[in-house]
């Protein structure tokens, strides 16, 4: 989807862009291609050579900072596959709603060929090292929860450039509800051996090993690694379908250039 964008162009907004996907065309090379067409030569279509060529540029190098600088946030999603190699997908445990209230627990990071847990009082202070390695960062709710958490306790933090957050993605696809309900609505991930846990029994958990109980602790990070691991193929799901409602299907041969 990312070569099919050119919202990041100078003077390409959503309206232009979808006319443009109407005409057939859905790579940087087939837009300069129409670029003539369109009636955007001269000085105009010099500047679109400009920006193909530093898209191809920043695509090449695998920065996927330079794009989310140049895309609406909300459309950071576009950015998967592209950047798949490079995307870590978080979760958090936490005491508290709130956190001015309560401390974050478990963190568990899904991406660059790894699953890491990082628990409280153990290793958490590893986590944002560990996060400068990724250009993209995937949550559901994370922009509201995970990562002003995760901000508070770590004031130096310096999350991916990049931030895909699946609870808006699939309120765009008509999808509500919390993360368990849409795996379960579209039959997406595994809860093997974790099933019918919440979050609150998340903070249940945690006191129970702060008590004492190693097993309770294991089934805490069982229970954060899967709300972590299925972000995954919701991302899969979410990115599949948003691109198909926006692309279409492709016009067959004569069709209008667009204007």
């Amino acid at each position: 989807m990312l070569r099919s964008t050119f919202l990041h162009f100078e003077g390409i907004g959503p309206a232009t862009e979808a006319a443009l996907w109407r005409a057939g065309v859905r790579d940087w090379s087939e837009f300069l291609d129409a670029v003539p067409a369109m009636g955007m030569a001269g000085a105009r279509g010099t500047t679109f050579v400009r920006d193909v060529e530093a898209s191809e540029r920043a695509f090449a190098e695998g920065d996927a900072g330079w794009f989310a600088r140049r895309l609406p946030a909300a459309e950071h999603w576009r950015m998967y596959p592209s950047f798949q190699s490079t995307t870590a997908y978080l979760d958090i445990e936490t005491t508290s709603l709130s956190p001015y209230e309560g401390i974050v627990t478990v963190v568990t990071v899904h991406g660059g060929g790894e699953t890491r847990t990082f628990i409280a009082e153990e290793n958490l202070e590893e986590l944002p090292a560990f996060l400068r390695r990724f250009g993209v960062l995937v949550t559901f709710n994370g922009r509201m929860f995970d990562v002003p958490f995760l901000s508070v306790r770590f004031p130096q933090l310096q999350p991916p450039p990049a931030h895909i957050d699946l609870r808006f993605l699939f309120y765009r696809l008509g999808q509500a509800g919390g993360l368990k309900r849409i795996e379960e609505r579209l039959g997406l991930g595994t809860r093997a051996g974790v099933e019918g846990i919440r979050g609150l029994d998340a903070v249940r958990l945690w006191e129970e090993y702060r008590r004492g109980s190693p097993a309770a602790l294991d089934r805490l990070v069982r229970y954060n690694r899967a709300d972590t691991v299925n972000l995954e193929p919701l991302l899969r799901y979410a990115s599949s379908e948003l691109s198909r409602r926006l692309l279409g299907p492709r016009p067959g041969p004569g069709a209008a250039p667009a204007h």
